[in-house]
């Protein structure tokens, strides 16, 4: 599985503000492959603005479609105005690993429950438009075993299709090389058991 998370290093990340009938929506979005990270930046949030009138918060710690690591939460505005809202816009951007809070500070006009999930909703949208973003492979671990004269070859011939080598075993009959398949691939390793003239095995895991 291929998606998008947003492009941040740990412990930072993208600020944009938003005014609706003068009610401050200032919204924080980070990378979160964790729950840990996510509630990270709430913390955060609520040291760098003790005063605000809420910190409402969503996030997916997963692939984009996850059901355990997800949550959301109004902050004390009236049910289903925040935190839904939010987690819907980070939902139907298709987006994975992502944490988002948004600081209210109230300005003095309602705006009823109607205008507050639009403004929640808005801030985040207007947030992830500037989001960078990079993509992430989900990868399954193979070892491949290969003599010392082919490694270079292998390595090689792994490196044009993009996967990458995570490990390497040298051994007293070879080089064991594990490296990161796309799970959304078939696992075709003929090609290169070719180049290599069949000097090639899949060890079992």
């Amino acid at each position: 599985m291929r998606y998008p998370i947003p492009d941040l290093p740990p412990g930072e990340w993208l600020e944009r503000e938003l005014e609706v009938e003068k009610s401050r929506f200032i919204t924080w979005v980070c990378h979160a492959p964790d729950v840990a990270a996510f509630e990270a930046l709430l913390a955060g949030a609520r040291r760098t603005h003790p005063g605000a009138s809420h910190h409402c918060s969503a996030f997916i710690a997963g692939p984009p479609g996850e059901q355990q690591a997800i949550g959301f939460s109004d902050d004390g505005e009236p049910g289903g105005t925040a935190g839904r809202p939010m987690y819907q816009v980070l939902k139907g951007a298709g987006l994975g690993q992502i944490g988002c809070v948004v600081i209210r500070y109230f300005g003095g006009t309602k705006l009823g429950t109607g205008g507050l999930a639009r403004a929640y909703a808005q801030a985040v949208a207007e947030a992830l438009d500037a989001l960078p973003c990079r993509e992430v492979v989900e990868r399954t671990a193979l070892k491949l075993k290969v003599t010392f004269a082919g490694e270079a070859e292998a390595r090689g011939w792994l490196s044009e299709h993009q996967v990458p080598v995570e490990a390497v075993d040298y051994g007293a009959d070879g080089v064991v090389l594990t490296v990161g398949w796309p799970r959304d691939a078939e696992v075709d390793l003929a090609p290169l058991e070719a180049r290599l003239r069949g000097r090639l095995a899949l060890l079992d895991d």
